[in-house]
């Protein structure tokens, strides 16, 4: 398999492309001198037919014994053609000598044109001598641009690889932020994205090693409550009313347990969810409907569940096991909480930058000291495994958004959960 080199990449490319660059110009340059070096001989033997011209026509030169000699190089003869000539300027060459032609018109009359014929070997000397000196230029120029190609990529490449070693370096037990103050600006948005990944990470991990921490104290609770009642129930003989508390005590361990089991293998289906293709739904409409759906629970209790919103619709790409895991969760907590003949409000804010969901109770509020999403952490005296709100901030980490539970500011009694969601690009995941 061909291993693909962003380093290797980057100079080829480099190399390619300045050379390319150079070439180019060294040809512009070369094609420009020549044509400038071509015009100006073409301009002096227009200037020198014309001159021919008005002497010849001046002091009535015999035709016949027409030749006239102006300098080195340069012959001058009248000639009849029979055809007008399709251009005024010719080279050509015999032997090793190239010459230029000029045929300049006489004698309309008889057909008759002055022609003069010039050796540009010089010219073309200098040419060439230029062509070996743009030759030799372009290889210098070819040279240093390796040179260059190879310190630039290293000095641009080298954030890149500063992160990477950064990363390969890493593992659950040394988690540490990328230093940005050594790294281009450009790159601050990478460092900022990897910083706030390890932090998740780091996080997932400290609260799984908790988790597996409080599973084991809460599982081996009951059962030394189970072994211990029925160690004394069997020390002597008892009556049938002793046995049975026993045995009721023992389905109520036993009750209990199957519950935080039953929250464990929730923790592992939420992180399933996390891979759940997401869906294209209305926000608005899902959260009337899940209103609708929770009024069955707060009638028990006479609660009055409502919901608001500041927009009729909204579309959103979205796991919905995962946002129902936070909503579900903050509305049965609020419900729990809250007292009989009270009220919960759900609402919905959408701004430019971001949506809001707050389920907002009347109940007693909470202890804001205490870090109520680590596991096995509850609020009052309820009863549960205290893996709720631990499950939904997973949940929430997992879609992008930040949730919180904090005391109502309003002066009234009670708690407001919040949900913020980001507002992503609309189009679909695949």
């Amino acid at each position: 398999m061909r291993v693909n080199s962003i380093y290797k990449q980057f100079h080829r490319k480099l190399v390619l492309a300045t050379s390319l660059f150079i070439l180019i110009l060294s040809a512009i340059f070369y094609g420009y001198t020549k044509s400038t070096i071509f015009d100006e001989i073409q301009d002096s033997l227009y200037k020198d037919a014309r001159l021919i011209y008005k002497i010849s026509k001046s002091t009535n030169v015999d035709t016949k014994s027409f030749n006239i000699i102006t300098h080195s190089g340069i012959n001058v003869d009248i000639v009849k053609l029979e055809h007008t000539p399709q251009t005024a300027y010719t080279t050509f060459r015999v032997k090793d000598d190239h010459y230029m032609q000029i045929l300049y018109l006489f004698n309309p009359q008889k057909r008759e044109y002055i022609k003069i014929v010039k050796n540009i070997n010089s010219s073309l000397d200098m040419l060439n001598r230029i062509f070996n000196n743009l030759l030799l230029i372009s290889l210098g120029g070819l040279i240093m641009v390796v040179f260059y190609a190879f310190t630039v990529s290293k000095t641009l490449l080298r954030p890149i690889i500063q992160i990477t070693n950064k990363l390969s370096n890493m593992d659950e037990n040394y988690l540490t932020q990328i230093k940005k103050d050594n790294l281009p600006i450009e790159f601050h948005p990478l460092a900022n994205s990897i910083n706030s990944l390890m932090a998740r990470i780091e996080t997932n991990i400290k609260f799984k090693k908790e988790l597996f921490i409080g599973v084991a104290h809460e599982l081996k609770t009951p059962l030394a409550v189970m072994k211990l009642k029925n160690e004394v129930t069997l020390m002597k003989p008892r009556t049938p009313e002793k046995y049975q508390d026993t045995m009721k005590l023992t389905v109520e361990q036993i009750n209990d347990m199957n519950k935080m089991i039953s929250s464990i293998l929730d923790i592992g289906r939420a992180e399933g969810a996390q891979f759940e293709k997401p869906e294209e739904i209305d926000l608005v409409r899902y959260l009337q409907r899940k209103t609708n759906d929770y009024r069955m629970l707060s009638a028990k209790k006479k609660i009055v569940l409502t919901f608001f919103s500041n927009v009729n619709h909204y579309e959103v790409y979205l796991q919905p096991t995962l946002i129902n895991q936070i909503i579900q969760n903050f509305v049965q907590n609020a419900i729990k909480f809250t007292p009989d003949d009270k009220s919960i409000a759900i609402r919905l804010n959408k701004t430019k930058k971001e949506t809001s969901i707050t389920i907002t109770d009347d109940g007693k509020g909470i202890d804001e000291s205490i870090d109520l999403f680590a596991p096995f952490k509850r609020m009052g005296e309820e009863s549960g495994a205290g893996l709720g709100l631990f499950l939904a901030k997973n949940a929430a980490d997992a879609l992008g958004a930040t949730i919180s539970l904090k005391n109502r500011e309003d002066g009234k009694s009670g708690c407001v959960a919040t949900i913020i969601l980001p507002n992503k690009p609309h189009h679909k995941k695949d």
